[in-house]
């Protein structure tokens, strides 16, 4: 439904490339420029300043932009509106996710929407949650499920699920003899830690805080951009790392890590949507309502 000239016009201005907003509209890079020269003879303005191999977008083309955007969330509410009529939902939602929910917590769930709105295209991007809340500032998503607690005026968060951050090591660690260790004790400990961004790293950052513990006061030995590359690291060293216990439950199972408990020191934290500041409404508002509701099952 949204008009193919501010779509072909929207995809050069995110991605600043002819050639690259051709090969993701599945079109020509010729037509590409004529749909933009079509609107700039419109208006009589240019959209775009080329400057040798680099596009940039002029100030006109900023203006556009801004209202392009909102164009096409008013034209995603009328779908959704219209489709509830007769239960009919179309179209291509951008979501963007934290690793370890984008691992461990979305694909059962979207393979199941998928079952039921066949067609709804999901494309998935996946960062920490500091790279998902800014793709949702440049608009490149619609809808983020991240694990960190920052909170940001710009943005709507909506509590999704209950997750617990965890002490785990090896199991032939010398420490899985144990079941329990004392807060202070976390600084003579080899430590793997996620890298700066990530939400599990901010909250137990807050954990630690409150025990008079810095980041700066352990002795980390790596900080790894994911917890898969994180769990296979512990099989093979001394450390011991802070996980997403849903991001466990296999190793757990198999007995390949083992939890280590912090003395009344719980690591609770929400997984939460981000969506922007505004009225909720189209495929984002049914992609968090279904997640709401199927999660548990």
């Amino acid at each position: 439904m949204f008009d193919f000239r501010l779509k072909v016009f929207s995809t050069v201005a995110r991605r600043l490339s002819f050639t690259k907003a051709a090969e993701e509209l599945l079109i020509s890079q010729p037509a590409v420029t004529k749909h933009i020269k079509e609107i700039e003879n419109q208006f009589g303005l240019a959209l775009f300043d080329r400057r040798g191999n680099k596009v940039l977008l002029s100030p006109a083309g900023e203006i556009l932009l801004s209202h392009t955007t909102e164009i096409q969330k008013i034209y995603q509410r009328i779908e959704f509106d219209l489709n509830q009529l007769n239960s009919a939902f179309k179209g291509t939602l951008h979501v963007g996710s934290s690793t370890s929910i984008t691992q461990y917590i979305l694909p059962p769930l979207l393979a199941r929407f998928h079952n039921i709105h066949q067609e709804v295209k999901v494309e998935l991007l996946s960062g920490n949650s500091e790279q998902i809340e800014q793709a949702l500032l440049n608009k490149k998503i619609e809808l983020g499920v991240i694990e960190g607690q920052s909170k940001r005026r710009e943005i709507n968060y909506t509590p999704f699920l209950k997750d617990e951050i965890v002490l785990v090591c090896g199991s032939k660690n010398s420490m899985a003899k144990r079941d329990e260790i004392k807060p202070e004790e976390l600084t003579k400990i080899p430590l793997l830690l996620r890298e700066p961004g990530s939400g599990t790293l901010e909250v137990t950052a807050d954990a630690l805080k409150q025990k008079g513990i810095r980041l700066s006061d352990l002795q980390v030995e790596m900080q790894l951009g994911s917890t898969e590359a994180i769990k296979s690291y512990l099989q093979h060293s001394d450390c011991m790392a802070f996980v997403s216990l849903h991001a466990i439950l296999k190793e757990l199972e198999s007995g390949v890590l083992k939890i280590i408990e912090i003395k009344k020191l719980p690591i609770h934290r929400n997984f939460y949507f981000i969506t922007p500041q505004g009225p909720e409404g189209g495929l984002p508002a049914l992609l968090i309502q279904f997640l709401l509701r199927n999660h548990n099952l």
